[in-house]
């Protein structure tokens, strides 16, 4: 009898074992839609790394990655592959906040969890975690008028027009200058994050209005716009929101330009990717960790640079390529935070 209670206890625990190894493996698609820029092939290499230290902790978590320009269908092309190849998790970086309820909808229904970085998604099958970008473009915002001393004439460059990340950041610029009745947004642009076509806004911007004060410029097009504010001479007397990646940090630093640059780090996806995987082993969210406009958000710190922490930022870009941002990441024992 006792040999037998053994034996039973041993093949419990075999199975127990097996079950629990099956549970420390993991696949998860990575879904990317715009590939115009250094910055989401970062996103992606931060994603993958995230991926891979996970194997020191004895999870394995496989990533599998489709990135490429595509619309919204294309997209939801892509989760439909994920969810055919039976991933357990869809880490997104959505091109739409709310064309993509249906296909979340039947990812939950087949117990694969969404979560959305970089932009928010209206639909409850899903999570967002990332940045606030309403509060990105608010401190950016906040730091012109500041420097402005609450009085000029701006103009503003956008990205990508109907982009939800895009939207979120106009809103919150035009929230932050509305308070100051002396600040005069003149006209605003789309340079579709794309550092060429941010030169070519500016330069027809000024040409329109010779006597601005202020640009207020997304990440991705800050370097081109002050390209062409200074092929106008006009670089000691303007202010001017810049950007993280280190070829323009050593140009911002060299030429000691009147910038500041709100940071989205390009490790927003290895944090939803953290906080992925330590719900996939069964964790429970807190109660109030939630937030957001759809109640679904779980937002991460925003670093911001200027000139007081411009010389820290170039250093811990030494060795970097030019086309490297200033990023971080969320790691696994910060995501414990948001769990029971």
């Amino acid at each position: 009898m006792l040999k037998t209670v053994v034996l039973a206890a041993a093949i419990s625990a075999s199975f127990a074992t097996a079950s629990t190894a099956q549970d420390q493996s993991f696949k998860i698609g990575l879904s990317n839609a715009f590939v115009g820029s250094e910055w989401r092939t970062q996103m992606i290499d931060e994603a993958q790394a995230a991926a891979a230290a996970w194997k020191e902790k004895g999870v394995n978590v496989e990533v599998v990655v489709q990135s490429g320009n595509v619309d919204v269908q294309g997209q939801i092309g892509h989760i439909r592959n994920f969810i055919n190849q039976g991933v357990d998790a869809i880490i997104i970086n959505p091109a739409s906040p709310t064309a993509f309820n249906p296909i979340f909808a039947q990812a939950k229904a087949r117990n694969v969890l969404v979560v959305a970085t970089d932009a928010e998604v209206s639909s409850k099958d899903a999570i967002y975690v990332g940045i606030d970008q309403k509060d990105w473009a608010r401190k950016s915002a906040q730091w012109l008028a500041d420097t402005l001393k609450g009085k000029g004439s701006i103009v503003a460059i956008n990205g990508i027009a109907g982009n939800p990340a895009n939207e979120a950041r106009v809103a919150g610029y035009k929230e932050i200058f509305a308070n100051y009745p002396d600040i005069k947004v003149l006209n605003q642009a789309n340079a579709s994050w794309d550092q060429a076509q941010g030169q070519q806004a500016m330069q027809n911007l000024l040409a329109t209005y010779p006597d601005i004060n202020g640009v207020w410029v997304q990440d991705g097009m800050a370097d081109g716009a002050w390209r062409a504010i200074e092929a106008a001479g006009k670089t000691e007397k303007m202010a001017a929101t810049g950007e993280i990646r280190k070829d323009f940090m050593q140009s911002w630093s060299d030429k000691k330009l009147n910038s500041g640059a709100s940071v989205n780090p390009p490790g927003v996806m290895a944090s939803a990717l953290n906080v992925a995987v330590l719900k996939l082993q069964g964790k429970e969210f807190k109660d109030g960790v939630f937030g957001g406009a759809y109640g679904n958000s779980i937002y991460i710190p925003i670093p911001f640079v200027d000139g007081n922490n411009l010389a820290d930022n170039l250093k811990a870009a030494e060795g970097k390529p030019g086309y490297w941002s200033v990023t971080a990441t969320v790691t696994p024992e910060q995501a414990a935070e948001f769990f029971k």
